[in-house]
């Protein structure tokens, strides 16, 4: 097998170079890591979202949490019809409907699968168990903690309007990359209401160990939260310059990992 020269480069990236050669293709070994890979994000997609489990881990925040259900009754029709997920099933939107809308909530924060309920599962908890506190203390009003299967982030302007919310965060598991099946993504939108656009959110991205970590995440999620809510807007008129600190090398052992797909 031939080296490549590119070999010492992967002290700094966990992306997938310097795989070498073998021939004309590349060595067996990258090869079978390829599709190991491949097969990870797959996994990820299709997994199946256990919201109750979910919720229950939820249980030591100092929020109460709803589960709810957007209008894709399952896996595959989620997959097919981006158009169910951004909106809330009957049932779930009576349910809020129901709630006490004299209360002027600053804040909703919503979870979902998205396209990986491994991300969701595996990050949200332990991203929440940092943030919320920190919100709680500044004076933040949080309305309940909701749970949504099968949701795409446009949900949340639709929840915004049923609880009269001044701000929503949603966190949910993004499209996998080859070596990130597990990627965490935030949306914020001020005043979410039906209508709003992708112009009008922040996205912090790529929250997992070897990406953005949820103790930095949380800070730069705070940070971004209250600037939002100081200049009242959100989205591409809210300029992110939050100072993320420097990262040590990832564990370039590990060959299937590389850059998410984001």
């Amino acid at each position: 097998m031939k080296p490549d020269s590119w070999e010492q480069l992967k002290q700094f990236t966990a992306a997938r170079i310097a795989l070498g050669r073998a021939g004309a293709s590349v060595p067996t070994g990258e090869r079978l890591a390829f599709q190991l890979a491949h097969a990870r994000a797959r996994d990820a997609v299709m997994a199946p979202f256990d919201t109750r489990t979910l919720a229950s881990q939820f249980e030591k925040l100092p929020l109460a949490t709803l589960v709810l259900d957007s209008c894709a009754p399952d896996r595959l029709t989620y997959l097919r019809r981006p158009d169910l997920g951004r909106k809330l099933s009957d049932h779930s939107r009576a349910t809020l409907q129901s709630t006490d809308t004299r209360v002027s909530w600053d804040l909703v924060v919503l979870v979902s699968d998205g396209l990986s309920a491994l991300a969701a599962t595996k990050h949200a908890p332990a991203l929440l168990a940092l943030l919320l506190p920190k919100l709680l203390a500044s004076g933040w009003r949080l309305a309940p903690l909701l749970v949504v299967a099968h949701a795409r982030v446009a949900v949340q302007d639709e929840i915004g309007g049923c609880l009269n919310a001044g701000m929503s965060l949603m966190l949910l598991g993004e499209r996998p990359g080859l070596g990130s099946p597990d990627s965490l993504g935030a949306y914020l939108t001020f005043h979410p209401r039906p209508g709003k656009t992708d112009a009008d959110r922040n996205c912090v991205s790529n929250i997992r160990p070897e990406g953005l970590p949820v103790t930095v995440a949380a800070e730069k999620l705070f940070d971004l939260l209250n600037r939002s809510r100081q200049l009242q807007l959100s989205g591409v008129g809210l300029k992110d310059d939050f100072a993320v600190p420097a990262f040590s090398p990832p564990d370039t052992k590990c060959k299937t990992l590389c850059s998410p797909d984001d």
